[in-house]
Protein backbone atom coordinates (compact mmCIF):
# COMPACT_ATOMS: atom_id res chain seq x y z
CA UNK A 1 0.00 0.00 0.00
CA UNK A 2 1.38 3.57 -1.09
CA UNK A 3 1.84 5.10 2.28
CA UNK A 4 3.34 2.28 3.94
CA UNK A 5 6.76 2.18 1.56
CA UNK A 6 7.20 5.88 0.32
CA UNK A 7 7.61 6.90 3.92
CA UNK A 8 10.28 4.64 4.69
CA UNK A 9 13.06 6.66 5.44
CA UNK A 10 16.41 4.51 3.82
CA UNK A 11 18.90 7.46 4.89
CA UNK A 12 19.13 9.87 7.88
CA UNK A 13 18.99 13.20 5.61
CA UNK A 14 17.95 15.85 8.40
CA UNK A 15 18.07 19.43 7.63
CA UNK A 16 20.22 21.94 10.19
CA UNK A 17 17.58 23.70 12.03
CA UNK A 18 14.35 21.14 11.47
CA UNK A 19 15.37 18.28 13.85
CA UNK A 20 12.67 16.14 13.67
CA UNK A 21 12.29 16.70 9.99
CA UNK A 22 14.26 14.10 7.51
CA UNK A 23 12.86 13.50 3.99
CA UNK A 24 11.28 10.69 2.64
CA UNK A 25 12.46 7.92 0.11
CA UNK A 26 10.55 5.51 -1.72
CA UNK A 27 11.18 1.66 -2.75
CA UNK A 28 9.35 -0.01 -4.94
CA UNK A 29 8.30 -2.83 -2.79
CA UNK A 30 5.67 -2.55 0.21
CA UNK A 31 6.95 -2.43 4.03
CA UNK A 32 5.12 -3.03 6.67
CA UNK A 33 3.71 0.07 8.19
CA UNK A 34 0.89 0.40 11.30
CA UNK A 35 -1.19 3.73 9.76
CA UNK A 36 -3.48 1.93 8.25
CA UNK A 37 -6.54 3.52 10.12
CA UNK A 38 -5.75 6.30 9.21
CA UNK A 39 -5.64 6.16 5.47
CA UNK A 40 -7.85 7.08 2.71
CA UNK A 41 -8.54 3.58 0.81
CA UNK A 42 -8.00 4.33 -2.89
CA UNK A 43 -10.84 3.81 -5.13
CA UNK A 44 -8.65 2.09 -8.32
CA UNK A 45 -10.01 0.85 -11.65
CA UNK A 46 -7.66 -2.36 -12.03
CA UNK A 47 -9.68 -4.26 -14.68
CA UNK A 48 -8.86 -1.00 -16.78
CA UNK A 49 -5.16 -0.93 -15.88
CA UNK A 50 -4.33 -4.43 -16.71
CA UNK A 51 -6.58 -4.63 -19.68
CA UNK A 52 -4.59 -1.11 -21.40
CA UNK A 53 -1.27 -2.58 -19.44
CA UNK A 54 0.61 -2.37 -23.04
CA UNK A 55 -0.45 1.69 -23.70
CA UNK A 56 -0.21 2.32 -19.80
CA UNK A 57 3.64 0.75 -20.24
CA UNK A 58 4.06 3.41 -23.04
CA UNK A 59 2.91 6.17 -21.58
CA UNK A 60 5.09 5.16 -18.52
CA UNK A 61 8.19 5.29 -21.00
CA UNK A 62 7.11 8.67 -22.36
CA UNK A 63 6.97 10.14 -18.64
CA UNK A 64 10.52 8.49 -17.80
CA UNK A 65 8.55 5.73 -15.22
CA UNK A 66 9.36 2.38 -14.87
CA UNK A 67 7.01 0.78 -16.40
CA UNK A 68 7.75 -2.61 -14.45
CA UNK A 69 4.75 -1.61 -12.24
CA UNK A 70 2.59 -2.08 -15.25
CA UNK A 71 3.34 -5.40 -16.54
CA UNK A 72 2.74 -5.98 -12.30
CA UNK A 73 -0.26 -4.96 -12.31
CA UNK A 74 -1.80 -6.60 -15.00
CA UNK A 75 0.15 -10.20 -13.98
CA UNK A 76 -1.37 -9.47 -10.42
CA UNK A 77 -4.83 -8.65 -11.29
CA UNK A 78 -5.02 -11.84 -13.39
CA UNK A 79 -3.93 -13.63 -10.45
CA UNK A 80 -6.74 -12.03 -8.42
CA UNK A 81 -9.18 -13.26 -10.75
CA UNK A 82 -7.97 -16.35 -10.72
CA UNK A 83 -8.30 -16.25 -6.88
CA UNK A 84 -11.65 -15.29 -7.05
CA UNK A 85 -12.64 -18.10 -9.30
CA UNK A 86 -11.38 -20.37 -6.63
CA UNK A 87 -13.25 -18.94 -4.40
CA UNK A 88 -16.46 -18.84 -6.20
CA UNK A 89 -16.01 -22.47 -6.94
CA UNK A 90 -14.79 -23.14 -3.09
CA UNK A 91 -17.69 -21.34 -1.81
CA UNK A 92 -19.97 -22.91 -3.69
CA UNK A 93 -18.98 -26.44 -3.07
CA UNK A 94 -18.96 -25.28 0.50
CA UNK A 95 -23.06 -24.47 0.38
CA UNK A 96 -23.85 -27.73 -1.45
CA UNK A 97 -21.67 -29.77 0.81
CA UNK A 98 -23.53 -27.73 4.36
CA UNK A 99 -26.84 -28.75 2.79
CA UNK A 100 -25.70 -32.37 1.93
CA UNK A 101 -24.82 -32.41 5.58
CA UNK A 102 -29.01 -31.55 6.54
CA UNK A 103 -29.87 -34.03 4.15
CA UNK A 104 -27.66 -36.62 5.32
CA UNK A 105 -29.49 -39.95 6.13
CA UNK A 106 -26.95 -41.93 7.32
CA UNK A 107 -24.39 -40.85 10.43
CA UNK A 108 -21.48 -42.11 7.89
CA UNK A 109 -22.53 -40.03 4.96
CA UNK A 110 -23.40 -36.91 7.25
CA UNK A 111 -19.30 -37.71 8.95
CA UNK A 112 -17.61 -37.22 5.54
CA UNK A 113 -20.08 -34.65 4.80
CA UNK A 114 -18.04 -32.75 7.69
CA UNK A 115 -15.26 -33.48 6.96
CA UNK A 116 -15.30 -32.39 2.92
CA UNK A 117 -16.64 -29.39 4.77
CA UNK A 118 -13.43 -29.03 7.33
CA UNK A 119 -11.53 -29.42 3.99
CA UNK A 120 -13.26 -26.55 2.43
CA UNK A 121 -13.07 -24.62 4.91
CA UNK A 122 -8.86 -24.80 5.61
CA UNK A 123 -8.93 -24.09 1.44
CA UNK A 124 -10.86 -21.33 1.79
CA UNK A 125 -8.91 -19.23 4.53
CA UNK A 126 -5.97 -20.03 2.47
CA UNK A 127 -6.92 -18.70 -0.95
CA UNK A 128 -8.55 -15.62 1.17
CA UNK A 129 -5.18 -14.89 3.02
CA UNK A 130 -3.38 -15.38 -0.85
CA UNK A 131 -6.07 -13.23 -2.26
CA UNK A 132 -5.45 -10.20 0.15
CA UNK A 133 -1.82 -10.65 -0.08
CA UNK A 134 -2.25 -10.41 -3.79
CA UNK A 135 -4.27 -7.81 -3.51
CA UNK A 136 -1.87 -5.96 -1.45
CA UNK A 137 0.32 -6.15 -3.91
CA UNK A 138 -1.91 -5.29 -7.14
CA UNK A 139 -2.56 -2.37 -5.26
CA UNK A 140 1.06 -1.26 -4.64
CA UNK A 141 2.01 -1.59 -7.76
CA UNK A 142 -0.85 0.81 -9.33
CA UNK A 143 -0.50 3.46 -6.74
CA UNK A 144 3.17 4.07 -8.83
CA UNK A 145 1.15 4.50 -11.83
CA UNK A 146 1.07 7.65 -13.21
CA UNK A 147 -1.93 9.36 -14.62
CA UNK A 148 -2.69 9.46 -18.56
CA UNK A 149 -1.21 11.95 -20.57
CA UNK A 150 -3.49 14.52 -23.01
CA UNK A 151 -2.64 13.25 -26.72
CA UNK A 152 -1.52 16.89 -27.17
CA UNK A 153 0.87 16.68 -24.65
CA UNK A 154 4.34 17.00 -26.34
CA UNK A 155 7.05 13.75 -25.93
CA UNK A 156 10.25 13.90 -24.32
CA UNK A 157 12.12 16.13 -22.32
CA UNK A 158 11.99 19.55 -20.99
CA UNK A 159 13.33 20.85 -24.16
CA UNK A 160 10.55 19.47 -26.23
CA UNK A 161 7.91 21.87 -24.39
CA UNK A 162 6.04 23.80 -26.65
CA UNK A 163 5.91 27.51 -26.22
CA UNK A 164 1.73 29.06 -25.98
CA UNK A 165 2.86 32.32 -26.29
CA UNK A 166 5.49 34.73 -24.94
CA UNK A 167 4.25 38.55 -23.08
CA UNK A 168 6.38 41.31 -22.63
CA UNK A 169 9.68 42.07 -24.22
CA UNK A 170 12.59 40.55 -22.11
CA UNK A 171 15.32 43.20 -20.91
CA UNK A 172 18.53 42.34 -22.31
CA UNK A 173 21.06 45.41 -21.83
CA UNK A 174 24.47 44.90 -20.17
CA UNK A 175 25.07 45.84 -16.59
CA UNK A 176 21.87 44.31 -14.74
CA UNK A 177 22.13 42.93 -10.85
CA UNK A 178 20.89 39.68 -10.02
CA UNK A 179 18.29 39.24 -7.65
CA UNK A 180 20.62 38.75 -4.72
CA UNK A 181 23.14 41.39 -5.36
CA UNK A 182 20.11 44.15 -4.93
CA UNK A 183 17.86 42.12 -1.97
CA UNK A 184 21.29 42.50 -0.17
CA UNK A 185 22.00 45.87 -0.97
CA UNK A 186 18.58 46.95 -0.48
CA UNK A 187 18.36 44.76 3.09
CA UNK A 188 15.35 42.68 2.12
CA UNK A 189 16.53 39.26 2.91
CA UNK A 190 19.41 37.52 5.50
CA UNK A 191 20.72 33.77 4.39
CA UNK A 192 23.59 33.92 6.64
CA UNK A 193 21.46 34.46 9.74
CA UNK A 194 18.93 32.33 8.87
CA UNK A 195 21.69 29.48 7.81
CA UNK A 196 22.80 29.78 11.47
CA UNK A 197 19.24 29.50 12.53
CA UNK A 198 17.40 26.72 10.38
CA UNK A 199 20.59 26.07 7.60
CA UNK A 200 21.42 26.43 4.20
CA UNK A 201 18.27 27.36 2.05
CA UNK A 202 16.22 29.14 4.76
CA UNK A 203 16.17 33.17 4.44
CA UNK A 204 15.00 35.92 7.01
CA UNK A 205 12.54 38.31 4.49
CA UNK A 206 13.19 41.81 6.57
CA UNK A 207 11.94 45.74 5.92
CA UNK A 208 10.42 46.10 2.46
CA UNK A 209 11.13 42.61 2.22
CA UNK A 210 8.25 41.34 4.44
CA UNK A 211 6.04 44.22 3.24
CA UNK A 212 6.43 42.70 -0.17
CA UNK A 213 5.85 39.11 0.30
CA UNK A 214 2.28 40.29 2.31
CA UNK A 215 1.71 42.27 -0.27
CA UNK A 216 1.59 39.46 -3.29
CA UNK A 217 0.01 37.11 -1.06
CA UNK A 218 -3.24 39.83 -0.61
CA UNK A 219 -2.70 40.78 -3.95
CA UNK A 220 -3.02 37.06 -5.58
CA UNK A 221 -5.91 36.28 -3.08
CA UNK A 222 -7.97 39.35 -4.47
CA UNK A 223 -7.36 38.40 -8.05
CA UNK A 224 -8.70 35.08 -7.25
CA UNK A 225 -11.58 36.17 -5.16
CA UNK A 226 -12.96 38.42 -8.18
CA UNK A 227 -12.85 34.88 -10.12
CA UNK A 228 -15.02 33.11 -7.53
CA UNK A 229 -12.65 31.87 -5.81
CA UNK A 230 -13.18 30.84 -2.11
CA UNK A 231 -10.26 31.68 0.16
CA UNK A 232 -8.67 29.47 2.33
CA UNK A 233 -6.16 29.39 4.99
CA UNK A 234 -4.65 25.78 4.73
CA UNK A 235 -2.78 23.43 7.57
CA UNK A 236 1.12 23.12 6.93
CA UNK A 237 1.06 19.54 8.66
CA UNK A 238 -1.00 16.77 6.82
CA UNK A 239 -0.96 12.79 6.67
CA UNK A 240 1.74 11.57 4.80
CA UNK A 241 -1.26 9.17 3.03
CA UNK A 242 -2.67 12.63 1.76
CA UNK A 243 0.38 14.11 0.09
CA UNK A 244 0.88 10.89 -1.57
CA UNK A 245 -2.40 10.14 -2.29
CA UNK A 246 -1.86 13.54 -4.35
CA UNK A 247 0.74 11.90 -6.12
CA UNK A 248 3.48 13.44 -4.84
CA UNK A 249 5.33 10.24 -4.65
CA UNK A 250 9.41 10.30 -6.15
CA UNK A 251 10.03 8.13 -9.06
CA UNK A 252 12.04 5.32 -8.31
CA UNK A 253 15.52 6.24 -6.81
CA UNK A 254 14.64 9.64 -6.88
CA UNK A 255 15.13 11.25 -3.23
CA UNK A 256 11.15 12.76 -1.99
CA UNK A 257 11.00 16.49 -1.14
CA UNK A 258 9.03 16.11 1.81
CA UNK A 259 9.75 16.30 5.26
CA UNK A 260 8.47 14.09 7.51
CA UNK A 261 7.90 15.85 11.32
CA UNK A 262 6.75 12.10 12.47
CA UNK A 263 8.62 11.77 16.01
CA UNK A 264 9.63 8.74 17.96
CA UNK A 265 7.51 9.48 21.01
CA UNK A 266 4.26 9.57 18.87
CA UNK A 267 1.83 6.12 19.66
CA UNK A 268 2.26 3.53 17.18
CA UNK A 269 -1.85 4.56 16.12
CA UNK A 270 -0.96 8.11 15.78
CA UNK A 271 -0.73 8.82 11.87
CA UNK A 272 2.10 9.70 9.90
CA UNK A 273 2.72 13.51 9.20
CA UNK A 274 4.80 15.90 6.94
CA UNK A 275 5.29 19.44 6.12
CA UNK A 276 3.16 20.57 3.53
CA UNK A 277 5.21 20.75 -0.45
CA UNK A 278 2.17 22.64 -1.74
CA UNK A 279 -1.51 24.07 -0.40
CA UNK A 280 -2.62 22.01 -3.14
CA UNK A 281 -2.17 18.92 -0.60
CA UNK A 282 -4.45 20.34 2.05
CA UNK A 283 -6.87 21.47 -0.47
CA UNK A 284 -7.57 18.82 -2.08
CA UNK A 285 -7.41 17.26 1.43
CA UNK A 286 -10.80 19.45 2.00
CA UNK A 287 -12.80 17.33 -0.46
CA UNK A 288 -11.43 13.97 0.48
CA UNK A 289 -13.84 11.08 0.75
CA UNK A 290 -16.53 13.94 -0.37
CA UNK A 291 -19.71 13.04 -2.09
CA UNK A 292 -20.84 16.37 -3.95
CA UNK A 293 -23.64 16.69 -6.39
CA UNK A 294 -23.31 18.01 -9.85
CA UNK A 295 -25.10 21.15 -9.49
CA UNK A 296 -22.33 21.99 -6.69
CA UNK A 297 -19.57 21.49 -9.39
CA UNK A 298 -17.42 22.97 -10.38
CA UNK A 299 -16.14 24.40 -6.84
CA UNK A 300 -12.93 26.93 -6.53
CA UNK A 301 -10.94 27.77 -4.13
CA UNK A 302 -7.63 29.77 -3.02
CA UNK A 303 -5.13 29.17 -0.41
CA UNK A 304 -2.85 30.53 1.37
CA UNK A 305 0.26 28.39 2.93
CA UNK A 306 3.88 27.67 2.94
CA UNK A 307 5.53 25.33 1.24
CA UNK A 308 8.38 23.12 2.40
CA UNK A 309 10.95 21.46 0.06
CA UNK A 310 14.35 19.56 1.30
CA UNK A 311 15.32 19.53 -2.08
CA UNK A 312 17.38 22.63 -3.27
CA UNK A 313 20.20 23.51 -5.41
CA UNK A 314 24.23 23.87 -4.64
CA UNK A 315 24.31 27.58 -5.13
CA UNK A 316 24.54 27.91 -8.70
CA UNK A 317 23.41 31.01 -11.01
CA UNK A 318 20.25 29.00 -11.46
CA UNK A 319 19.35 28.26 -7.84
CA UNK A 320 21.51 30.67 -5.47
CA UNK A 321 19.19 32.87 -3.69
CA UNK A 322 15.53 33.31 -3.70
CA UNK A 323 15.09 30.88 -6.76
CA UNK A 324 15.41 27.19 -5.23
CA UNK A 325 14.77 27.41 -1.39
CA UNK A 326 13.43 25.10 1.43
CA UNK A 327 10.36 27.03 3.33
CA UNK A 328 8.53 29.46 0.85
CA UNK A 329 4.64 31.52 1.08
CA UNK A 330 2.92 30.63 -1.81
CA UNK A 331 -1.23 31.38 -2.86
CA UNK A 332 -2.23 28.34 -4.50
CA UNK A 333 -5.70 27.79 -6.90
CA UNK A 334 -7.53 24.42 -6.42
CA UNK A 335 -10.59 23.29 -8.21
CA UNK A 336 -13.11 20.14 -8.07
CA UNK A 337 -15.07 19.74 -11.30
CA UNK A 338 -16.60 17.32 -13.81
CA UNK A 339 -14.75 15.27 -16.41
CA UNK A 340 -17.05 17.48 -18.73
CA UNK A 341 -15.74 20.60 -16.96
CA UNK A 342 -12.31 20.16 -16.47
CA UNK A 343 -10.65 20.94 -19.64
CA UNK A 344 -12.52 24.87 -19.60
CA UNK A 345 -11.19 24.94 -15.72
CA UNK A 346 -7.48 24.60 -17.04
CA UNK A 347 -7.62 27.34 -19.09
CA UNK A 348 -9.54 29.18 -16.38
CA UNK A 349 -6.80 28.80 -13.98
CA UNK A 350 -4.30 29.51 -16.88
CA UNK A 351 -6.13 33.05 -17.97
CA UNK A 352 -5.78 34.01 -14.10
CA UNK A 353 -2.32 33.55 -13.74
CA UNK A 354 -1.61 35.42 -17.33
CA UNK A 355 -3.30 37.86 -15.56
CA UNK A 356 -1.46 38.26 -12.97
CA UNK A 357 1.96 38.60 -14.16
CA UNK A 358 0.61 40.58 -16.91
CA UNK A 359 -0.56 43.00 -14.53
CA UNK A 360 2.57 42.68 -12.48
CA UNK A 361 4.45 43.98 -15.39
CA UNK A 362 6.38 40.72 -15.98
CA UNK A 363 7.84 39.71 -18.91
CA UNK A 364 6.92 35.40 -18.86
CA UNK A 365 6.28 33.25 -21.42
CA UNK A 366 3.72 29.97 -21.36
CA UNK A 367 4.63 26.26 -22.39
CA UNK A 368 2.76 23.02 -22.95
CA UNK A 369 5.48 21.03 -20.78
CA UNK A 370 6.31 17.76 -22.15
CA UNK A 371 5.53 13.83 -21.20
CA UNK A 372 9.12 13.91 -18.89
CA UNK A 373 8.10 17.23 -16.97
CA UNK A 374 4.25 16.07 -15.95
CA UNK A 375 4.55 14.96 -12.09
CA UNK A 376 2.32 11.56 -11.43
CA UNK A 377 -0.90 13.75 -11.12
CA UNK A 378 -0.69 15.16 -14.18
CA UNK A 379 -3.02 14.78 -17.43
CA UNK A 380 -1.70 18.33 -18.78
CA UNK A 381 0.72 20.95 -17.27
CA UNK A 382 1.31 24.39 -18.46
CA UNK A 383 4.10 26.14 -17.29
CA UNK A 384 4.83 30.16 -16.67
CA UNK A 385 8.24 31.34 -17.56
CA UNK A 386 9.36 34.98 -16.19
CA UNK A 387 12.53 36.28 -18.07
CA UNK A 388 15.10 37.01 -15.34
CA UNK A 389 16.90 39.74 -16.68
CA UNK A 390 19.84 39.04 -13.39
CA UNK A 391 21.12 36.04 -15.31
CA UNK A 392 19.65 36.62 -18.88
CA UNK A 393 17.41 33.54 -18.69
CA UNK A 394 13.64 32.12 -18.40
CA UNK A 395 12.66 30.55 -14.83
CA UNK A 396 9.80 28.95 -13.92
CA UNK A 397 7.63 30.64 -11.43
CA UNK A 398 4.29 28.88 -11.77
CA UNK A 399 2.59 26.50 -13.32
CA UNK A 400 -1.33 24.33 -13.71
CA UNK A 401 -1.98 21.28 -14.08
CA UNK A 402 -5.05 18.95 -14.74
CA UNK A 403 -5.51 15.85 -12.80
CA UNK A 404 -8.49 14.16 -14.18
CA UNK A 405 -9.50 11.52 -11.87
CA UNK A 406 -6.03 10.76 -10.45
CA UNK A 407 -6.05 12.35 -7.28
CA UNK A 408 -9.62 12.29 -6.52
CA UNK A 409 -9.70 8.21 -6.91
CA UNK A 410 -6.71 7.90 -4.47
CA UNK A 411 -8.56 10.71 -1.95
CA UNK A 412 -12.38 9.30 -2.62
CA UNK A 413 -13.40 12.52 -4.22
CA UNK A 414 -16.59 12.11 -6.28
CA UNK A 415 -20.15 13.68 -6.96
CA UNK A 416 -23.58 12.62 -7.72
CA UNK A 417 -24.43 13.00 -11.62
CA UNK A 418 -27.86 15.02 -12.07
CA UNK A 419 -29.48 11.96 -13.17
CA UNK A 420 -30.05 10.62 -10.21
CA UNK A 421 -32.46 13.11 -8.68
CA UNK A 422 -34.87 12.43 -11.92
CA UNK A 423 -34.35 8.92 -10.82
CA UNK A 424 -34.99 9.55 -7.14
CA UNK A 425 -37.66 12.05 -7.64
CA UNK A 426 -38.03 14.79 -5.12
CA UNK A 427 -37.02 13.09 -2.22
CA UNK A 428 -33.63 13.11 -1.04
CA UNK A 429 -32.43 10.09 -0.69
CA UNK A 430 -28.77 8.58 -0.52
CA UNK A 431 -27.52 6.89 -3.67
CA UNK A 432 -28.78 3.27 -3.15
CA UNK A 433 -25.26 0.89 -4.11
CA UNK A 434 -27.56 -0.74 -7.14
CA UNK A 435 -27.37 2.59 -9.08
CA UNK A 436 -24.14 3.70 -7.98
CA UNK A 437 -22.46 2.99 -10.85
CA UNK A 438 -24.43 4.81 -13.32
CA UNK A 439 -24.54 8.11 -11.38
CA UNK A 440 -22.01 8.33 -9.29
CA UNK A 441 -18.10 9.28 -10.64
CA UNK A 442 -15.38 10.52 -9.46
CA UNK A 443 -14.40 14.01 -10.11
CA UNK A 444 -11.56 15.59 -11.61
CA UNK A 445 -9.10 17.99 -9.76
CA UNK A 446 -6.77 20.69 -11.06
CA UNK A 447 -4.22 22.89 -9.21
CA UNK A 448 -2.75 25.98 -10.63
CA UNK A 449 0.13 28.86 -8.69
CA UNK A 450 -0.98 32.11 -8.31
CA UNK A 451 2.04 33.30 -6.81
CA UNK A 452 5.18 31.81 -5.11
CA UNK A 453 6.64 34.55 -3.26
CA UNK A 454 10.07 33.92 -3.65
CA UNK A 455 9.69 33.31 -7.71
CA UNK A 456 8.04 36.36 -8.27
CA UNK A 457 9.96 38.40 -5.92
CA UNK A 458 13.03 37.41 -7.90
CA UNK A 459 11.71 38.23 -11.47
CA UNK A 460 10.58 41.72 -9.81
CA UNK A 461 13.19 43.10 -8.68
CA UNK A 462 15.50 42.06 -11.78
CA UNK A 463 12.81 43.29 -13.66
CA UNK A 464 12.13 46.65 -11.84
CA UNK A 465 15.83 47.31 -10.97
CA UNK A 466 16.36 50.81 -12.45
CA UNK A 467 20.61 52.28 -13.12
CA UNK A 468 20.29 54.62 -9.64
CA UNK A 469 20.62 50.92 -7.46
CA UNK A 470 16.69 51.24 -6.80
CA UNK A 471 13.68 49.13 -7.59
CA UNK A 472 10.10 50.36 -8.73
CA UNK A 473 7.22 48.46 -7.21
CA UNK A 474 4.43 47.84 -9.90
CA UNK A 475 1.18 49.79 -9.42
CA UNK A 476 -1.06 46.85 -8.45
CA UNK A 477 1.19 46.29 -5.21
CA UNK A 478 1.71 49.64 -4.04
CA UNK A 479 -1.63 49.89 -1.77
CA UNK A 480 -0.76 47.17 0.47
CA UNK A 481 2.56 48.79 1.10
CA UNK A 482 3.37 51.54 4.11
CA UNK A 483 3.13 55.31 2.38
CA UNK A 484 1.77 53.70 -1.04
CA UNK A 485 5.83 52.69 -1.67
CA UNK A 486 6.73 53.36 -5.40
CA UNK A 487 10.63 52.34 -4.60
CA UNK A 488 12.93 50.20 -2.87
CA UNK A 489 15.98 52.46 -2.47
Amino acid sequence: MLHRYLIRPLLSTRQPGLASARRLYSTTVPNAEEDDIHRIPPQLDYKYLATHADSIQQNMHNRNYDSDNAKQVKQLYIQQENLKAQQAEMTAERDRTNQAIRAAKSKEARTQFIERGKQLKDQLRSVEQELNQVYQQLESHALLIPNDTHPAVPIGAEENATILKVVGTPRKEDGLLDHLTLAERLGLVDFSQAAKVSGSKFYYLKNAGAWLEMALVQYALTKAAERNFCPVITPDVVRTSVAYGCGFQPRKKEASQIYDVSTPSMPASAPKLCLAGTAEIPLAGMFAQQMLNEDQLPQRVVGFGRAFRAEAGHGSAETRGLYRVHQFSKVELFAVSTPAQSDSILEELRTLQEDIFTELGLCFRVLDMPTEELGASAYRKYDMEAWLPGRQAWGEISSTSNCTDYQSRRLDIRYVDSGFKEHAGAKEVRVPWHVKEKYVHFAHTLNGTAIAVPRTLVALLETYQRPDGTVEIPDVLRKWLPGNMKYLS
